[in-house]
């Protein structure tokens, strides 16, 4: 259980503090209390959305770095670039990395069980696809 003194998640809504929203995440993280699955690290702020299904692994990536991202209507979209690191399953093997929007084939690093890949200028949305064996 976490005790939060105040109002803290309208806090982080109305004023955007970076303080507000690492506390949250760090108290979201220390609450599942086991490794994410999915890590994207790089400039602004991702929506991550991952998918299992029996010979592939999807990670979708939706960009919402903007000044509006909480006030309404975004009035442009600012490319980002993201480095992906996704656990891969217990007996499963990566054959393959695609990202599917860009339709580009990456190069990827595959190290202890983890796929490592570089995702080159995000728009709006960009779907990372590892085919399993």
């Amino acid at each position: 259980m976490v005790y939060i003194p105040g109002d803290l998640d309208r806090s982080f809504w109305q004023m955007m503090g970076t303080d507000h929203g690492q506390l949250l995440s760090n108290v979201v993280n220390w609450a599942l209390d086991e490794e994410p699955i999915v890590t994207v690290t790089g400039p602004g702020v991702m929506d991550v959305t991952v998918w299992r299904q029996a010979a592939s692994m999807t990670v979708h990536l939706v960009n919402l770095t903007n000044p509006m991202m909480m006030k309404g209507p975004f009035r442009e979209l600012i490319p980002v670039d993201a480095q992906v690191t996704v656990k891969v399953p217990a007996g499963a093997k990566v054959t393959g990395v695609k990202l599917l929007m860009s339709g580009q084939t990456p190069k990827f690093e595959n190290k202890g069980g983890t796929i490592t890949v570089a995702v080159p200028k995000v728009l709006d949305h960009e779907i990372v696809a590892l085919d399993l064996a």
